[in-house]
């Protein structure tokens, strides 16, 4: 092929990948639709949506066309890590999805998803402690969805619930001590 039309061709296909955006990043702004595409593909109830959302947390910089909201207060007024079990970044992405959602004006359509993922975030941190405690575990992911799902805020987790998982996780101990 002449060097000339492999000069043109390849001009082409670059411009091209810019105009779809593909190019580098500083060359096209992001559009709705590609920034809507990432939300919902970071919002999803899979550990492989997790991990895609977690390695755009830990690169933030990459992401910084798309405008996200990172901002979080973890858990809200609620323990971020109740009795040692750790649901703070649980909390972060989900905060991440409630934010962002809203700002794109699509949350209303969206809200139970992200309960959702957010739940199977929660089971997920849950599934990597003990099975002696993981009940208990289990028992306050419940009590953190049932918050955000009813009144989508965990600030509604009462001190109560905290205070049973707390008996639960200490009776199973107690329990496989004994053993």
């Amino acid at each position: 092929m002449p060097r000339r039309l492999t000069t043109a061709l390849a001009a082409g296909m670059f411009s091209l990948l810019i105009a779809l955006g593909v190019g580098s990043p500083a060359a096209a702004a992001v559009s709705t639709e590609q920034k809507l595409s990432v939300l919902y593909s970071w919002t999803q109830t899979s550990a492989a949506s997790y991990n895609a959302w977690n390695a755009g947390r830990l690169n933030k910089a990459a992401w910084s066309e798309y405008a996200f909201d990172w901002s979080t207060d973890y858990c809200s007024s609620s323990p971020d890590n109740p009795l040692g079990f750790s649901f703070n970044l649980s909390c972060y992405r989900h905060d991440f999805g409630y934010r962002n959602h809203k700002a794109m004006g699509v949350f209303s359509a969206n809200k139970s998803r992200l309960d959702s993922a957010f739940y199977a975030d929660l089971k997920r941190v849950c599934a990597t402690y003990n099975t002696v405690v993981r009940p208990a575990c289990y028992s306050l992911a419940w009590t953190y969805y049932q918050a955000v799902s009813i009144f989508g805020t965990v600030a509604a987790v009462q001190q109560a619930d905290i205070d049973r998982a707390a008996r639960m996780k200490a009776d199973a101990e107690r329990r496989a001590a004994a053993r």
